[in-house]
């Protein structure tokens, strides 16, 4: 797992190394963890090559279990949008957005990611 140190709340919103390329695991989820100002938060990371969007990054704690366990769930789509499938309860996000299908009212929270060369880079 890797860690990145996020800018203080007073900064604007940077975008920063939180892995590499070669961390990624093509059409799975890596874990990493993230220093913010909230203190140390845990992101799936999950990398879809050859589809329109090829990086997401979600949390990794899954609300309904109360466990960091998202980033090894099972990558699937339902409507033709990408979706992870939490491995212990089985509850589906959609990885643009974070919405639980199953339950409206849950929604995991969402960065904007991006490959800079070899770099994985995260907004924060």
């Amino acid at each position: 797992m890797t860690t990145a140190t996020a800018e203080a709340p007073t900064m604007p919103q940077t975008w920063q190394t939180l892995c590499t390329r070669a961390d990624l695991v093509a059409h799975s989820g890596i874990a990493a963890c993230l220093e913010t100002h909230e203190g140390l938060l845990q992101l799936a990371i999950f990398y879809l090559p050859g589809h329109d969007t090829e990086l997401y990054a979600i949390d990794h704690h899954d609300p309904f279990s109360d466990t960091n366990v998202i980033a090894r769930g099972i990558i699937g789509d339902i409507k033709g949008e990408p979706v992870v499938a939490s491995p212990l309860f089985k509850q589906h996000f959609r990885l643009s957005d974070g919405q639980c299908v199953e339950d409206e009212h849950v929604k995991q929270r969402t960065w904007s990611v991006r490959l800079d060369g070899d770099e994985v880079m995260i907004r924060v």
